[in-house]
């Protein structure tokens, strides 16, 4: 008894340093973050005069101006739908393929998602050129539309290798037996595959959330700065100037921009905690 307790202690020691990094790891997120956030309700004396201190009101005038000058609330919205539909079109067009690619047995299923994986060889500035003159070809430069088309094309190699792994651990057996039924492919993608999936699938949604929603490039060069279209990641830097920055104005509408980011995360954690935890028991 005497051994075992030692031989947990040394463990427990050896273990340590791991727990040093996290800590420190999680100081490095936090600050940031409460920076942002005390920012968010001073002037831009009380942030270079006393950056790290508490605020001495909680005014929301930061955030009105903010919301005000930059005009965010167009700017959520037409985020909101840029984002929302290239989301369900990036399932769409995934799951189907992903199912096609786990189902499909030799050497046929891993060609084909090793041309998936080629996505992620391609950089993000690299292609921003032909994208441009593929707007300009297809008539819709300066639209929204375009983005909806485009981002899910941007998202599709992770999305169909991330969902390929998990349909592939569901069992034949289980498909089989819905065959047996008189289900047809699609009866058993939408009834088997896709509710066992659903750690995956909010694995892939919130992963592509984030990028959707905080994608500036090709919203500035595609969308362009016009307030009635721009997203809000474009309209953010509106609220920076030349002669004098508000930073309090500034860090208010980044607060504003999160809480949709937060929202969305709050939702979806759960699901991809259990995507990462099923994912550790299968190695």
């Amino acid at each position: 008894m005497k051994s075992g307790s030692m031989k947990y202690g040394k463990f427990g020691r050896s273990w340590l340093p791991a727990h040093i990094f996290a800590w420190l790891y999680m100081v490095l997120l936090v600050v940031p973050l409460y920076y942002l956030l005390v920012s968010a309700f001073k002037t831009n004396d009380e942030i270079f005069g006393s950056p790290f201190s508490l605020p001495t009101s909680l005014s929301t005038a930061n955030f009105t101006e903010s919301f005000s000058s930059a005009h965010l609330g167009p700017a959520v919205v037409n985020s909101m739908l840029v984002t929302v539909l290239a989301l369900v079109l990036t399932l769409a067009l995934a799951i189907p393929a992903a199912f096609a690619i786990a189902r499909t047995e030799g050497r046929l299923g891993a060609l084909v998602e090793r041309v998936f994986s080629l996505g992620f060889l391609i950089p993000t500035f690299a292609a921003l050129f032909p994208t441009f003159l593929l707007a300009a070809a297809t008539g819709l430069f300066h639209t929204r539309a375009f983005m909806v088309l485009f981002l899910p094309a941007t998202a599709m190699p992770l999305s169909v290798v991330i969902l390929v792994q998990f349909m592939r651990t569901i069992p034949r057996e289980m498909e089989e037996a819905a065959r047996m039924d008189g289900a047809s492919t699609f009866a058993v993608l939408r009834h088997i595959y896709t509710p066992m999936c659903m750690p995956g699938i909010a694995t892939i949604l919130l992963l592509n959330f984030l990028t959707f929603w905080n994608e500036y490039l090709y919203s500035l060069v595609i969308i362009g700065p016009d307030p009635d279209l721009r997203t809000v990641q474009v309209a953010l830097p509106t609220l920076k100037s030349l002669t004098g920055t508000d930073y309090g104005i500034l860090t208010a509408g980044t607060v504003l921009t999160l809480v949709p980011v937060w929202v969305v995360y709050t939702v979806l954690q759960k699901r991809m905690q259990q995507a990462l935890v099923s994912g550790a028991v299968k190695m």
